[in-house]
């Protein structure tokens, strides 16, 4: 073995030990923060120390520092070193880690136990697989997670929590923190399913509106609705893996505009959608930033959703342009057109 990947391996096993510990002691203050923290360190360490072993670079060529758990994730992936269903259990306890970092989460028990120990068999995987390791070669089973709760099913979980929700929704309950630190845990756990899971405010905000609204659970979280949870095995050597069920309803994407999906938008869903500055428009049309405007203007472009969609970064506001814009203006846009708009654009001048 690689001395780099040899040490990251044991990185890896030394956070994971932490986490193991802060998991199945008796003092909670702190406890699920110090178990997302270190399982999420555990989890980097070891899918980098795969990298390394197969001889891949870990570091940005531009930036020269070592890349992120996302950027190793997808290598590791395109590889076809792990399947998506382990990047996503991977990707899950990052995504949580990231708001229990950085803001408020709150994760119930039984949810931290089925995506650790999701986890702790997709970690076990990868040393078998690729390390000819194992986890029972480095610690002992008795520290593995216990719990005294049953293993849930999936979705039980999910519409239980949806339903915990509700009632700290309801009003006169004033618990609108605890409600919006489950509706992250939620959130979070759809990177079983996507590889890009960003939470946000305006995603916090669309799902309290719907929960308030009694909007089912399979129109909120479409995505959780197609997971099942795969167990074998029983008591300490339990192996869990979240997959897609074989019987799960199809996936209805939602356009950014359609008012009947609203609670199942998500922000990184929108910045996909649009993604065109106002600058990169304009350098697709050919045209000037501000004879770009003008034209916006003048076809009343920013008028629709479908269109437009103005992300806001702190106190700072972005319009994004969609393909659909970009395909209207290519198809609108003549001389004779641009020349017009230039002259009747308000005030005279290019904005």
């Amino acid at each position: 073995m690689k001395r780099e990947a040899k040490t990251l391996k044991a990185k890896a096993i030394a956070s994971l030990k932490r986490g193991l510990q802060a998991f199945n002691n008796h003092d909670d203050d702190g406890r699920p923060e110090t178990v997302l923290l270190m399982l999420q360190h555990a989890s980097e360490m070891l899918t980098k120390a795969l990298l390394v072993q197969k001889g891949q670079n870990v570091f940005d060529s531009e930036k020269g520092t070592s890349i992120g758990v996302e950027k190793a994730l997808n290598v590791a992936q395109s590889k076809g070193w792990m399947s998506a269903a382990q990047a996503g259990a991977v990707r899950v306890i990052d995504a949580m880690r990231d708001q229990a970092q950085h803001w408020l989460i709150v994760v119930p028990e039984d949810a931290l136990y089925i995506n650790a120990r999701a986890l702790i068999t997709v970690l076990d995987e990868v040393l078998t697989e690729h390390f000819a390791d194992t986890l029972a070669d480095n610690l002992p089973v008795r520290v593995l997670p216990l719990s005294t709760q049953a293993l849930p099913d999936f979705l039980m979980l999910v519409n239980r929590e949806y339903q915990q929700i509700r009632e700290l929704l309801a009003p006169g309950r004033r618990a609108r923190v605890e409600a919006r630190g489950r509706i992250t845990a939620l959130l979070a756990m759809e990177a079983h399913v996507s590889e890009e899971v960003a939470v946000s405010k305006r995603d916090l905000d669309r799902i309290e509106s719907a929960i308030k609204e009694d909007t089912p659970v399979e129109q909120v979280f479409p995505r959780l609705m197609t997971l099942a949870t795969n167990v074998e095995g029983e008591g300490p050597t339990i192996r869990v893996r979240i997959t897609k069920s074989a019987d799960a309803p199809a996936i209805r994407y939602i356009s950014g505009d359609d008012p009947e999906g609203a609670a199942a938008i998500r922000e990184v869903d929108l910045q996909k959608k649009y993604h065109w500055s106002p600058s990169a428009l304009a350098a697709k049309l050919g045209l000037s930033v501000n004879k770009t405007k003008a034209v916006r203007d003048f076809l009343r472009i920013d008028e629709d959703q479908a269109n437009v969609m103005v992300f806001e970064f702190g106190s700072q506001k972005h319009p994004r342009f969609s393909d659909n814009a970009l395909r209207v203006l290519r198809e609108a846009i003549t001389p004779e057109l641009v020349d017009q708009a230039w002259r009747e654009r308000p005030n005279g001048r290019g904005v």
